[in-house]
């Protein structure tokens, strides 16, 4: 991916001398992102004397934080577009993810492919007999317009089209729209008939289940191979003169220790 550093370039930037303030490490961005950050900055806080403060704001808010300086670390769940790269502002991979095409787990459908997931997000097909499941109408769920996650999810999908020259979604403006992966399996979970996605690491198997794509599962072994192609990196920003505090986090997460906790929480580690 353009722009983003090379895992060795990045620890060399790390390098900054330790400090004793507590000031806390601002961590700021991607709902997705944030629910294995969070894991970590508890781990990381019993070991040090830094406190990390994670809020789940959306990627575009994430990378904008990370620009402008009013968080330490910003989380992206996609990769940035050319005009959001800062020179003064580094990216680095942290984990991989799948985006897993979730429905209830009293649905019968096991795998869509590729263009039926296209066709229902554009409700072009809007019963879930038409792709083997019950004469019930599909209930589509979408993620917000900030969300990294339905960022991803358009540009691999191809659910983008252009008017007057500007790209704009093909999401039908009939799909109901949820603001972070709780909401996701909170409605899905509630609905037998509904569809969405979120992040692999975040399906709960006690309520949801994860669709085959092209009669692809999403796993780790399939995304690592290409097999599953509905994935995307995990990626924090920050200052080339980064805080000492939140240098040391980085390098925490990206220790085998925290890389061990990406893994444990369902995420593909990257060192």
């Amino acid at each position: 991916m353009k722009n983003v550093i090379a895992l060795t370039a990045a620890i060399a930037l790390l390098t900054a001398p330790f400090t004793t303030a507590y000031a806390a490490v601002s961590v700021s961005g991607s709902t997705s992102v944030s629910n294995v950050v969070e894991v970590l900055a508890e781990t990381y806080q019993k070991s040090s004397r830094h406190n990390v403060d994670v809020q789940g704001t959306g990627s575009s808010s994430g990378i904008l934080a990370a620009k402008n300086g009013t968080s330490m670390i910003g989380m992206s769940s996609r990769e940035l577009r050319p005009d959001e790269a800062a020179p003064d502002t580094q990216q680095l991979v942290i984990a991989r993810d799948g985006i897993a095409l979730i429905v209830n787990n009293n649905n019968p459908v096991e795998s869509l492919t590729r263009e039926q997931i296209k066709r229902i997000y554009r409700k072009e097909i809007t019963n879930w007999q038409e792709v083997g499941g019950d004469n019930k109408a599909i209930v589509v769920v979408t993620r917000d317009a900030s969300s990294g996650t339905r960022e991803a999810f358009e540009k691999i999908l191809g659910l983008k089209r252009r008017v007057n020259g500007i790209p704009v979604t093909s999401i039908s403006a009939a799909a109901q729209v949820a603001n972070g992966n709780g909401m996701v399996k909170t409605l899905v979970a509630n609905n037998d008939y509904a569809i969405s996605y979120i992040s692999l690491g975040s399906v709960d198997d006690n309520l949801l289940k994860s669709l085959k794509v092209d009669n692809v599962e999403a796993s780790e072994k399939n995304i690592l191979s290409g097999q599953y192609s509905i994935a995307r990196p995990f990626i924090l920003l920050f200052k080339n003169e980064l805080d000492p505090q939140a240098a040391d986090f980085i390098r925490y997460i990206m220790s085998d220790t925290g890389q061990s906790i990406v893994a444990e929480q369902g995420y593909i580690r990257v060192n």
